[in-house]
């Protein structure tokens, strides 16, 4: 249900981005033709040169894999700049900032730092798949729409998840 979910995520994204005239696909790893285009690489990368933004959907299409995963894979798969990760939170912490008042805010932090202290940005798959691949995580609050634009223009918001830092 997770990854249909996703599928149904990515159609309505495209479908805003659409109405405000955004050239738009839609790449999903479980085939479903009438909606979506099945996920293949090359196909993916394609549309990308002719600058229009792929939306992928279903994670890996397999069990065990989170979106996360999916995620991770993909940003690895097509050469992005980064994998940005909306939450409901505005970065990365030490610890819960809701039941933790000594919670600290992370700028940046080192992708074994997020697996050592198991801070749960992404699962630890897709993190340990993010720091083999030296992809950088940019995680930010959802809660302002502003702030996908602003992360998108390079703006410095939320928490880097890279390399040493």
């Amino acid at each position: 249900m997770g990854m249909l979910a996703t599928v149904i995520n990515a159609l309505a994204l495209a479908d805003s981005l659409e109405q405000r005239g955004v050239p738009v696909r839609v790449q999903t790893a479980i085939e479903m033709n009438r909606i979506a285009e099945p996920y293949i690489r090359s196909k993916a990368i394609r549309h990308l040169e002719k600058g229009r933004v792929v939306i992928f959907g279903c994670g890996t299409g397999n069990p065990f894999f989170s979106t996360d995963t999916g995620a991770a894979l993909r940003a690895i798969e097509i050469g992005a700049d980064a994998i940005l990760l909306a939450k409901n939170i505005d970065g990365v912490y030490s610890a819960d900032p809701d039941k933790d008042d000594s919670a600290v805010k992370y700028d940046v932090i080192s992708y074994d730092d997020v697996l050592s202290q198991h801070l749960m940005v992404m699962d630890s798959t897709a993190t340990s798949l993010s720091m083999d691949n030296h992809m950088p995580i940019i995680v930010f609050a959802l809660r302002n729409p502003e702030n996908i634009l602003r992360v998108v223009k390079g703006e410095e918001i939320g928490t880097i998840v890279k390399e040493e830092v």
